[in-house]
């Protein structure tokens, strides 16, 4: 299994819509880095769900339910489906994040305009510690 982040604007896909949904098809994405590590994604992967631009944090923790698949609206690009798993009993803000010396390092710093970015595994014990749930 791997672990993922993905990040969406609140304005476009809330944590609380995703959670009436039940599933959603991620898309829009429209960075080649961002759309490779879609492809390199597995069903039953874990995901971290990133509120962007206004108070970015993590909020909770998504499943991957169904592989790439080519994007109807433009098949250059791929779409993947995710589920909600279980919400951050605390959010844990980018501040947090970047404050952490256990984060160093981390893509979500690095890399803060990519929108889907990999999670290495101590990384992902890490936040969900922050995060108040079991990794």
């Amino acid at each position: 299994m791997a672990y993922w982040l993905m990040k969406t604007e609140p304005g476009d896909y809330s944590w609380e819509r995703l959670n009436a949904d039940g599933e959603t098809e991620w898309d829009g994405v429209r960075n080649h880095q961002a759309a490779r590590n879609m492809r390199s994604m597995r069903k039953g992967d874990r995901v971290f769900f990133y509120r962007s631009v206004v108070q970015p944090a993590i909020l909770g923790v998504m499943r991957v339910s169904a592989e790439s698949f080519p994007d109807p609206d433009d098949e250059r690009w791929v779409r993947v489906k995710v589920r909600p798993e279980l919400p951050f009993a605390e959010e844990v803000s980018l501040r947090s994040i970047k404050m952490d010396p256990r984060l160093e390092g981390i893509a979500l710093v690095r890399q803060s305009r990519l929108s889907v970015m990999p999670i290495s595994e101590e990384h992902w014990a890490v936040l969900c510690a922050m995060g108040g749930i079991e990794p």
